[in-house]
């Protein structure tokens, strides 16, 4: 495993490459599929699921019900059951915290501008599965939803090859307050909550993680409805200086590499020694043993990056370069850090907090920023599923004194009509 510097721009460009960019022909064939199931509904929906997931798949299978949370938990060993419930006491405890209230400043003469906070209607929550299934993904999507007061949460998955979904999946809706399940993943599933079909109300938004088809469906109805962001594959960035564990650091980049074979797994520190030592470790049998070891081969070979710095300024400034997905600050002092890093989807200080925490328990959320755009955007949180409305009432002394520059500005921009409403108002008799 070779050690760069921080300062070879060459070396860290595929690191700091960012955007949104999938092959043409995800692209057109996407808009094909959105395109269809918009014309034909549950049948196009079905066909897809046919050809991609589920051969015997039926129209009245797409429709799986929420169960009672009793009877979920039943089809799960105890110790998931338990782990699941934890998660959800601890992300809802966490965004519930983060509940706004409306903002209301009335002035001296009677002057009224507020913000109202209102809850999205219908919020659609994309879980992958298919060939794994991903409980912590119904809690991160669907906990916050509801907190925010969305009336009705659709979760969508795609089925196995026995046309199941997965008892922690089903046990994870029914403990998240999931008001229905659909069947269906990939651009189709996309498609039907953007366009909604014959059974399908259209939702206001989608939410949740996905592979290249799903994000690039995401990105295509962005206008249909509200989207969280386009999410690529997994990235860390491990900060760590000589008191860091070589094993614990290595141990970050593996973690996020079995993800996905794009993952982008980095580790930098002024302690080349410490570089040196998780190089042999990546090389080694601790990087081998692993069930997805060929997965992890892959981005071992094609997109880790260890990097040697050369004071703190240039650590800083591999961060905000590459705006990592999750950050892992393995350093004695990590607050100086923490206050001066403006990029990353999600922050894990110290040697004792793993990301797996904020992927499963910790309480904050998993769907995070990835491919740069932590330079613009946000993990998911509770705002995500509100909206807000300002409100204005103006007194009449208020308006009075406001008719004249009101009138000025619209007559300068051309806007008579506009200029009109003002004059009009201007000589209203009031208190």
């Amino acid at each position: 495993m070779k050690i760069v510097a921080a300062s070879d721009a060459g070396a860290l460009a595929p690191l700091y490459a960012a955007g949104w960019d999938p092959p043409a022909t995800v692209t057109s064939a996407v808009a094909a599929i959105l395109a269809d199931v918009r014309e034909r509904g549950d049948a196009a929906v079905l066909d897809y699921t046919r050809r991609f997931d589920r051969p015997e798949a039926t129209l009245e299978a797409l429709h799986v019900p929420v169960p009672p949370l009793a009877e979920a938990a039943r089809e799960v060993p105890p110790e998931i059951a338990s782990a699941l419930a934890l998660a959800r006491e601890r992300i809802a405890r966490f965004h519930e915290a983060q509940l706004p209230n409306d903002l209301a400043v009335r002035d001296a003469d009677g002057t009224l501008n507020a913000l109202l906070v209102r809850p999205l209607g219908a919020v659609g929550a994309y879980v992958p599965g298919g060939t794994a299934a991903y409980p912590s993904s119904v809690l991160m999507t669907v906990v916050p939803a509801k907190i925010a007061g969305v009336e009705r949460v659709v979760v969508v998955t795609p089925p196995g090859r026995d046309g199941r979904l997965g008892p922690a999946v089903l046990y994870a809706a029914a403990l998240a307050g999931a008001d229905a399940i659909y069947a269906a993943g990939g651009a189709q599933a996309i498609a039907a909550l953007a366009f909604g079909t014959q059974s399908l109300p259209r939702v206001d938004k989608i939410v949740g993680p996905g592979n290249v088809w799903v994000t690039e469906a995401k990105r295509q109805v962005f206008g249909r409805c509200g989207i969280d962001g386009l999410a690529g594959p997994s990235e860390v960035l491990v900060v760590a200086d000589e008191s860091a564990s070589p094993e614990y650091v290595a141990g970050e980049l593996l973690a996020q590499a079995e993800h996905d074979p794009r993952a982008r797994v980095a580790a930098v520190s002024t302690a080349r020694g410490l570089l040196e030592r998780v190089a042999e470790l990546l090389d080694g049998p601790f990087a081998r043993d692993l069930a997805r070891s060929e997965i992890v081969a892959g981005v071992l070979r094609e997109s880790t990056y260890l990097i040697h710095a050369a004071d703190a300024a240039e650590v800083l400034a591999v961060i905000e370069g590459f705006a990592p997905e999750h950050l892992s600050l393995q350093v004695r002092d990590p607050w100086p850090i923490v206050r001066d890093v403006r990029r990353a989807g999600a922050i894990f200080v110290g040697a004792q907090t793993p990301v797996a925490a904020g992927d499963y328990i910790a309480g904050s959320n998993h769907v995070l920023p990835t491919s740069g755009a932590g330079r613009f955007s946000s993990g998911l949180r509770t705002a995500d599923f509100l909206r807000t409305m300002s409100l204005v009432e103006n007194s009449p002394q208020r308006m009075r004194a406001d008719a004249a520059p009101l009138a000025a500005l619209a007559d300068f921009e051309g806007l008579a009509a506009h200029a009109r409403t003002a004059r009009l108002r201007a000589e209203v008799e009031g208190p």
